[in-house]
């Protein structure tokens, strides 16, 4: 019995054997990505390999706009030439979104060849871009949270939500920087800084990837400063500039975040197109980085090769491909042209050489193995289940606390904030109700659902509370007044709640009013329409007045700053959004919320970042005309104070604290050395409360003109009234170099000055540490 035993095992074991002989090495989950992705590109024809170049949409199978009408042509055409991706980021029902994705992704694994499963892609800027999904508040308030910790749990919720639907991949996070205010795409970004924007990118990829989608990092590179604030105008500046600022945080993302996919931009930099740009996305990415995973045009972004660039020639989709894939861009968005599409006819001819197809090829397969596609294709859930994924009460209240850590007290004149709960409140201005002020890249018609900030007021009061709209955010119309007027009488106190305004995903291109969004660029940062005397006639009530700006940008009315009894800015809110606004108006919530963009006074006075270069912003006399009209004459500015009205990294608490004992870990370090920098934070309020340690390095003697200082550490504190907590904060050495004379990245020798506070503009104290 026992040799019959060992024979049968001896012939399973043959079996087995001969069976693992015919799996493809590139379906065994044991097998190296190196060899997988060796064995798959080997079995594909050049017409796959092109099809896992170019983005397909769920359009082309799915009758979105007639109750789901499936095609099945329409599915085996896109799965036969755009097999990269199904775009999904639309206006459809949640059981409908996700049964197209199932159906694509069925028949990418099970219907061919060979069963590569394909990406489906959504927007994720803060929240996944799906009917009924969490909206989270916008990137550039959820940077004055300055909680990396946060962001990557936002991020966990915001995968989550996409997986139920069999959503794979997201286009987030943003890691450009606002250092153009004009720019319609501010309230999309972390704010002005590289150090900040990298960290929170870092978690939000970190966030998503971690639990299984895919982020794709955009936009690289240097997006975020157009000429004129212009949306996808060239951006200017040198190797340096874009080595130095730029990158950074986009290899923080990138790299440290382990990214699986990337996004190229727009723009050219130094005349070169970043889609094209051989430079940025072979030298730099791939021969210095060492990234291994692929990039994507944003959509329509080849094109542009052909106009504006006009590199190409009109309809010359040849030459687009030619300057693109080579260059290291190696997948097509749609929304464009679609030029990839003339590979197989560029391999025929020999213009396009074989090596260089599936360098691309293998960069999109090697993403879609390192994140798991192959063994997991599938993740959605049951339609019966999709509501225990999706916009639950546990991710709507992490939504009101990111929310409210993010909003930021400016003003607080004789503490009339936080409010008394039986004070009776008047609630006026255009975003206070009626709609809900989201950003963009929300779904269609999200604006009307959410908590707006009179809904938050009226729920947390326990006196009187109205609601009187005053004027129309897009009119000079001041015929509402009077009622407003009458209500602020009324009550003991009014929140005036003014701003800007973006449109939803689909309003955003129908040529519709706003003063924010993507291809939304402004030449003034004032309030517009009749807003700007709507708050001065409830100030003039005499009533004590609190505005809040509810915005996606700096707004520049210094005058409010000092005649409104205190200022509060809440940039473009979480669906919890009014709930948030409430919890920090009456105290539930000490304010946290520190600025990740500076204010100006005006927009001529930009650019107003804080870490311009040493030599930048000497000013000996600003000038200044008075509400009398008394005229002060200056000559830089001849009439302007040039000087942040708000900087970055401020504002305000319920709670008071003081900073002591700032110690470094070490005098003397090297470029490979770790500092530690520690501090005593004493709350010495009788309120418990959070306070934000800021950490920037000053190169004391440089050998070029570098910033005056840069932050390059932070960490968010909660400490408990009457106490004090020494807070640690990590700082490496080689972070605080430059790029020298002869563009070599270098830690210079001699001394950094550690400037410790709570803004960029206000410090307790400094430890100097030698490089030695």
């Amino acid at each position: 019995m026992l040799r019959v035993l060992t024979l049968g095992v001896v012939a399973a074991l043959a079996v087995a054997t001969q069976a693992a002989d015919c799996t493809p090495v590139y379906k065994n989950p044991n097998a190296t990505v190196d060899d997988r992705v060796s064995d798959l590109l080997k079995r594909m024809s050049v017409e796959e390999k092109t099809a896992q170049l170019i983005q397909g949409d769920i359009r082309d199978y799915l009758d979105v706009d007639n109750d789901g009408d499936f095609n099945q042509t329409g599915l085996e055409w896109v799965m036969s030439t755009r097999a990269h991706a199904i775009w999904t980021g639309l206006y459809i029902m949640p059981e409908e979104l996700k049964n197209g994705a199932k159906i694509a992704q069925d028949y990418a694994v099970n219907e061919t060849e060979h069963g590569i499963p394909t990406y489906i892609q959504g927007e994720g800027l803060h929240g996944f871009l799906a009917v009924n999904a969490t909206i989270f508040n916008s990137p550039i308030g959820i940077g004055c949270s300055f909680n990396p910790e946060l962001v990557e749990k936002m991020a966990r919720v915001i995968a989550t939500e996409a997986k139920s639907l069999g959503v794979n991949q997201l286009f987030a996070p943003v890691v450009d920087l606002a250092r153009e205010q004009r720019f319609g795409r501010v309230e999309e970004t972390f704010g002005e800084d590289a150090f900040l924007a990298g960290e929170l990118g870092h978690a939000y990829t970190k966030g998503l990837q971690d639990e299984g989608v895919c982020a794709q990092v955009k936009h690289f590179a240097a997006f975020g400063t157009p000429e004129q604030g212009i949306n996808t105008a060239p951006v200017r500046g040198g190797e340096r500039e874009l080595r130095s600022l730029y990158l950074p945080p986009l290899k923080r993302a990138i790299i440290d975040g382990g990214t699986w996919s990337i996004m190229s931009s727009y723009n050219s930099y130094d005349s070169v197109p970043t889609v094209a740009d051989h430079h940025l996305l072979t030298e730099i990415l791939r021969d210095e980085w060492g990234y291994e995973y692929y990039v994507i045009s944003d959509a329509g972004g080849t094109a542009r090769l052909i106009d504006p660039f006009q590199i190409c020639a009109e309809a010359d989709d040849e030459c687009v491909a030619m300057q693109a894939l080579p260059a290291g861009n190696d997948v097509e968005m749609g929304g464009g042209r679609y030029s990839f599409e003339t590979i197989p006819d560029l391999i025929d001819s020999g213009e396009l050489d074989m090596e260089i197809l599936d360098l691309a090829v293998s960069r999109v397969l090697r993403s879609k193995f390192a994140q798991g596609l192959f063994e997991h294709p599938w993740t959605g859930v049951s339609d019966d289940d999709i509501y225990d994924y999706l916009n639950t009460d546990e991710h709507k209240e992490l939504a009101q606390q990111l929310d409210a850590e993010s909003i930021v007290v400016l003003e607080n004149h004789d503490n009339v904030l936080p409010l008394k709960k039986d004070a009776n409140v008047a609630v006026i201005g255009p975003m206070a109700h009626g709609y809900v002020n989201y950003g963009d890249y929300v779904i269609y018609k999200s604006q009307y659902r959410g908590v707006t900030p009179f809904d938050g007021i009226e729920a947390a009061s326990e006196g009187t509370v109205t609601f009187t709209q005053g004027c129309e955010r897009w009119s000079n119309d001041d015929s509402g007044f009077d009622e407003a007027i009458a209500a602020a009488e009324d009550a003991d106190v009014a929140v005036v709640v003014v701003g800007t305004w973006s449109r939803d995903q689909n309003e955003l291109w129908a040529g519709l009013n706003a003063t924010t969004g993507e291809s939304v660029d402004v030449h003034s940062l004032n309030l517009v329409g009749a807003m700007p005397r709507l708050v001065k006639a409830i100030i003039d009530t005499g009533k004590p007045t609190i505005v809040v700006y509810s915005s996606g940008k700096p707004i520049t009315e210094p005058w409010i700053s000092d005649e409104a009894a205190a200022l509060v800015q809440q940039f473009y809110q979480s669906e919890m959004g009014g709930h948030a606004l409430a919890s920090i108006l009456y105290g539930d919530v000490n304010p946290s919320g520190k600025l990740s963009i500076s204010f100006a006074h005006d927009v001529g006075a930009l650019p107003i970042y804080y870490d311009h270069l040493n030599s930048a912003r000497t000013y000996p006399n600003p000038g200044k005309v008075y509400e009398n009209g008394t005229i002060e004459w200056g000559r830089s500015y001849v009439l302007l104070d040039p000087t942040a009205l708000y900087t970055f990294g401020y504002g305000q608490s319920y709670s008071t604290f003081e900073f002591d004992n700032i110690k470094a870990s070490s005098e003397t370090a090297s470029a490979d050395d770790t500092i530690t920098v520690s501090v005593e934070v004493s709350n010495t309020s009788k309120r418990d409360g959070a306070e934000v340690v800021q950490l920037y390095v000053r190169d004391v003697l440089a050998s070029i003109d570098v910033p005056r200082y840069s932050l390059k550490g932070f960490k968010k504190v909660n400490i408990k009234a009457g106490e004090t907590e020494t807070v640690e904060i990590d700082l490496k050495v080689h972070d605080w170099g430059l790029w020298n004379r002869k563009m070599e990245y270098v830690v210079e020798k001699g001394d950094f000055e550690i400037l410790v506070g709570n803004s960029s503009e206000n410090f307790y104290g400094n430890v100097t540490v030698t490089v030695a």
